[in-house]
């Protein structure tokens, strides 16, 4: 089993602890952020997995991840990352760092970067032989460390990386029986948050990617879980399965969650 988690909270705080001492201590870049929440968020999710499967080996692996420096995210850096600023720091900090800020009504400027699509995974080969003896194995935590190969040397870059895409390029790179993405809704719904929403309890991935081209799934929220499933289900020929913790049990039975067919 391989396991890929969030880290957005936990970035958010250690920038917050960047800028209350930024006069102080020089600030971290983003890559170098992601690589640490991947370490302490795999060492808390390997000790809690471990003392629940004693017979099993647990292990984070710190996973580097290519993106592409022509993807067109770069070009237009959109997605909010760290604290809220006032408009003069805003100011100040896009002058002193080259940032990109955007204006939140009600909250404030908060800087955005690039989300830009995986390409391929670095650590690939030790996560599979790991994963082949049996062992659960912790990667592409946060989407994974955004790097740019640039001949045979890696440069990390200011960017941050979806975690969904990142979790579906590893399932189709092991080739995995199943692919589960756990959320905090226990299916799909279509018309969400509306008077008319509806459960969907499968679809095809034709129908996914109809859906998709409709905007029928946000792009921040439940979009790239559902064309993370999508690219699974095509490329692998396997089901892949939407739901939240508490319902993944009666999930799996057919039950609960949502279903996207290949």
């Amino acid at each position: 089993m391989a396991i890929v988690h969030g880290n957005g909270p936990q970035v958010g705080m250690i920038m917050l602890r960047i800028e209350a001492t930024r006069d102080r201590i020089p600030p971290e870049s983003l890559d170098v952020l992601v690589a640490e929440t991947q370490g302490s968020m795999g060492y808390l999710l390997a000790r809690a997995l471990r003392s629940s499967f004693l017979e099993r080996e647990v292990a984070a692996v710190l996973t580097q991840v290519t993106v592409d420096p022509e993807d067109p995210g770069f070009k237009d850096p959109s997605k909010p990352i760290g604290p809220f600023y006032s408009a003069e720091v805003a100011e100040g900090l896009k002058l002193e760092r080259g940032w990109k800020m955007a204006n939140i009504p009600g909250k404030g400027w908060r800087r955005t970067v690039a989300s830009p699509m995986p390409k391929e995974i670095v650590e690939i080969h030790t996560i599979a032989d790991a994963v082949s003896h049996g062992h659960v194995i912790i990667a592409g935590g946060g989407g994974g460390i955004p790097v740019l190969q640039r001949g045979k040397l890696l440069q990390g870059v200011e960017a941050v990386i979806d975690k969904d895409f990142t979790a579906g390029l590893l399932a189709v790179a092991l080739q995995a029986d199943r692919f589960v993405i756990l959320t905090d809704v226990p299916h799909v719904s279509l018309g969400f948050g509306t008077a008319s929403e509806r459960p969907v309890h499968s679809m095809s991935a034709d129908e996914a990617k109809r859906l998709l081209d409709k905007g029928e799934f946000p792009p921040g929220s439940m979009g790239p879980k559902v064309e993370a499933s999508l690219f699974y289900a095509r490329a692998t020929g396997c089901r892949a399965l939407i739901t939240d913790l508490d319902h993944l049990a009666k999930a799996l039975e057919g039950r609960e969650g949502t279903w996207v067919e290949p």
